[in-house]
């Protein structure tokens, strides 16, 4: 395979010359140890089980495993002894988006940084052990849309994986950071790239895609399934049923070349007993559907929970949240997989399934999956539909079938007119978004970070033409009904997984755009756009400490542990889309700040 990276630098290469190249620059001369670095000399390799099954000390994979919770029981910081969090480390990221969630593993911390520049550090210190940057001279991102932004690597065996921004998937020692191979997935100038790492099941690599709404790619975007090992390609299933396939005659008689987008650009969560990997999908491009021209077709695999056999690729079940999507409210989010009593509260939850009987303890697929904020639950194994309730305002369904869990939608809110904007809530931007929630099987609650707004939607175009994007225009505002300078942005929700019951509800003027840490200790740590990172009280919301950091909160927060003292990191500072909020609250400001890594941990000796 053709090598298409910079050499891993290590921290011991303290002397290096690069020389100017088309496009790039390429090192001239550069001293390095011939030597692992001492911290990973010892290295064990990373096997199914541990993943599986990880140690609490490690945070190992994506959201700190298959579930997605973003759960660590560790309890040296807990409710009495937050206050005495100190910092302990920090270290400077590339500028750019803020989305990163770290992996630790034996004292050793991965992480990527925007541009697919990735960094191996001591744990405890910061200090680095290896570096990889790789060698994108065309800057794929000004294409693909991606923005150079990144949020997460993934660890098995002896190797780190990444899925770049240039849409190759690249396997990296993990003790040194050099490239071990690398596979195209798709062509970037085609618009397609990954901005999320792959999960890593029963020696499968398994991994999303990004396609611009753009995309000249028919069939739209897609997943794969690739040799750990080698990288070759093992399976591959478009997320736009083609017309040959089952679903393929629900895009209104669109031809292949006109079914776009569908992106699956987040990470799915996996279960080892029922053998099935739940990915989540976005909506199509154009979204109105005057430029769509599908009519009222329903558009499958758009804005769907897929559960697909790891091993082939095969689809096992699907079910849609939100056909025929006009909004852009991708339902590509985090799949909690949560084994629980399952009894709605009809109080709190308004549509429940007729046939379900209260009380059953079920494997079920639940949280905010999509950007209207809706909770949804569904059986594991069968993707049956269980109970849905919403959190933020939603005009978009005016209900639910209670058998199907089929929405009925409101026509008013769909876009028609350039010049004629229509109200619909939530914005764009979520409701929910890709910040990720967590969920704690302490209290069996979801914390859920989402904000309440609405937008004033329209069509950019007249006409649609074969390369258009979504051609909407959405300006961000506040619902018509409430007041505009008192009104609360930012939310922060805990959702009983059993009952749907609101447990408790912690609400500010300033948006809440980063994800969601819980803890064993009984804490849930969560950060907003104006630069507060806190710790709050699982079962109270009652805020325990905060610190003020340089810039938007909207990394991910996780927890580890080595040599016995539990630390806390939270990246933070640079760009977020949850700045956009801030338009409709002008009273206030946050500063983008230099991406930094922030580690968190009690004093120590």
């Amino acid at each position: 395979m053709t090598t298409r990276s910079l050499p891993a630098l290590f921290l011991s290469a303290a002397f290096l010359i690069g020389v100017a190249a088309p496009g790039g620059w390429t090192p001239a001369l550069a001293q390095e140890q011939d030597d692992v670095p001492a911290l990973l000399q010892d290295y064990v390799p990373v096997t199914d089980e541990m993943l599986r099954d990880p140690r609490p000390e490690d945070w190992l994979t994506f959201r700190g495993g298959y579930r997605l919770w973003g759960y660590s029981p560790l309890d040296q910081i807990d409710a009495d002894t937050v206050g005495g969090l100190q910092l302990a480390w920090s270290r400077s990221m590339t500028e750019g988006y803020q989305e990163v969630e770290p992996i630790v593993y034996d004292g050793v911390m991965y992480f990527p940084h925007v541009e697919d520049r990735v960094e191996a550090v001591d744990a405890t210190t910061g200090d680095l052990l290896w570096e990889y940057r790789r060698f994108t001279p065309d800057e794929p991102w000004n294409t693909t849309g991606t923005r150079a932004r990144y949020r997460n690597v993934s660890i098995y065996d002896d190797k780190i994986y990444v899925a770049t921004n240039d849409a190759f998937l690249v396997a990296l020692d993990a003790r040194t950071g050099e490239l071990v191979w690398e596979s195209q997935r798709a062509d970037w100038r085609e618009q397609v790239a990954q901005t999320t790492g792959p999960i890593i099941v029963d020696g499968m690599v398994v991994t999303g895609s990004r396609c611009n709404p753009s995309s000249p790619r028919p069939g739209g975007c897609f997943i794969t399934g690739h040799d750990p090992q080698t990288g070759e390609e093992r399976w591959r299933v478009n997320t736009a049923a083609t017309p040959d396939q089952a679903g393929g005659d629900t895009w209104g008689g669109l031809a292949r070349s006109a079914r776009r987008h569908t992106s699956a650009w987040m990470q799915g969560s996996y279960d080892p007993e029922l053998g099935l990997v739940f990915w989540g999908t976005g909506p199509p491009s154009p979204l109105p559907e005057p430029l769509r021209g599908s009519g009222k077709a329903d558009l499958l695999y758009t804005n769907s929970t897929l559960a697909l056999d790891p091993r082939t690729g095969e689809l096992v079940w699907y079910f849609q949240h939100l056909p025929r999507d006009n909004w852009d409210l991708d339902h590509v989010f985090e799949r909690l997989i949560v084994e629980t009593e399952v009894s709605p509260d009809p109080a709190a939850v308004p549509w429940i399934n007729p046939d379900l009987v209260p009380g059953e303890t079920r494997k079920v697929i639940t949280g905010i999956p999509g950007k209207t904020g809706l909770v949804w639950t569904l059986d594991a194994a069968t993707g049956e539909f269980l109970w849905a309730r919403p959190t933020v305002y939603q005009n978009i369904m005016t209900g639910l079938d209670v058998r199907t869990g089929r929405p009925i939608i409101d026509e008013s809110t769909t876009p028609w007119s350039v010049t004629d904007p229509v109200l619909a809530c939530p914005h764009l931007l979520g409701g929910k978004n890709q910040p990720s929630g967590a969920y704690s099987p302490d209290t069996d609650a979801m914390y859920m970070p989402m904000n309440n707004s609405c937008m004033d939607l329209s069509m950019s175009v007249e006409v649609a033409g074969p390369s258009d994007g979504y051609d909407v225009r959405a300006v961000v505002r506040h619902h018509p009904a409430v007041d505009a300078g008192t009104t609360p942005v930012g939310r922060l929700e805990a959702i009983s997984a059993s009952t749907g019951r609101t447990l408790w509800r912690y609400q500010q003027r300033a948006p809440i755009y980063g994800s969601v840490l819980a803890t064993g200790g009984n804490l849930v740590f969560s950060g907003d756009t104006i630069r507060r990172f806190r710790a709050f009280h699982a079962e109270t919301g009652d805020i325990l400490w905060q610190t003020i950091l340089n810039g938007p909160v909207s990394g991910r927060p996780m927890s580890y542990s080595v040599n016995g003292r539990q630390y806390v990191a939270i990246p933070a500072g640079g760009i977020t889309q949850g700045a956009s909020f801030l338009r409709i609250t002008p009273e206030l400001t946050t500063s983008t700040g230099s991406n930094t890594l922030f580690v968190f941990a009690l004093p120590g000796e």
